[in-house]
C-alpha cells in the first residue's frame, strides 16, 4: 500500500513539474503504451481466433489513446501553432476515427499504423524539445557585463 503512494505521488508530482513540452511526450508515450497494450491483447489470440474475454480490455487500451488523442487536440494552440497546428488536428482527428474502425473490428493493422506514427510524432517533440533545451543553454544572458 505505501509503495502504490509513493509511486502515485512521484507520477503526480512528475506530472505537476513538467515542462510543456514534456508533458506532450508524456501523452504520446502513455497513447504508445496503451496501443501496444491492446495489440499484445490482440495477439494473445495466436491461434487466429479472438478471445472474447479480452475485447473489453482492448476496446479500454484503444478508448484510452482516443482520450489521450483528444487532450492533444484541445492543448493545440492555433493562433501560435498556424498551420503546423492545423496539420496536427486533421491528424489526430484522423487518428481518431481510424482508432473508432479498428476497435469495432479489432483491426491489428490500423492500431499498428497508428502507434507506429505517434511513436514517430513523439520522437519529433523529443526532437524539438532537445532543440530548444541546447538553443536556450547556447544563447547568451542578457545583463551586465562585468568582466570588462
Amino acid at each position: 500500500m505505501a509503495i502504490t503512494n509513493a509511486l502515485s505521488a512521484y507520477r503526480e508530482t512528475r506530472v505537476k513539474t513538467a515542462s510543456q513540452g514534456q508533458l506532450v511526450i508524456m501523452l504520446y508515450d502513455e497513447a504508445v503504451k496503451h496501443l501496444d497494450r491492446g495489440l499484445e491483447l490482440l495477439g494473445a489470440g495466436v491461434s487466429g481466433k479472438k478471445d472474447p474475454g479480452q475485447i473489453e480490455k482492448i476496446s479500454k487500451s484503444i478508448l484510452k489513446t482516443q482520450e489521450i488523442i483528444t487532450e492533444l487536440m484541445v492543448s493545440l494552440d492555433f493562433d501560435q501553432g498556424g498551420e503546423i497546428a492545423r496539420n496536427l488536428f486533421s491528424l489526430y482527428t484522423w487518428f481518431n476515427q481510424e482508432l473508432l474502425e479498428a476497435n469495432v473490428k479489432q483491426d491489428v493493422r490500423r492500431i499498428t499504423v497508428i502507434r507506429n506514427m505517434m511513436n514517430e510524432l513523439r520522437g519529433a517533440w523529443a526532437e524539438i524539445i532537445a532543440k530548444t533545451a541546447a538553443d536556450m543553454v547556447d544563447r547568451p544572458v542578457g545583463g551586465v557585463n562585468i568582466a570588462g
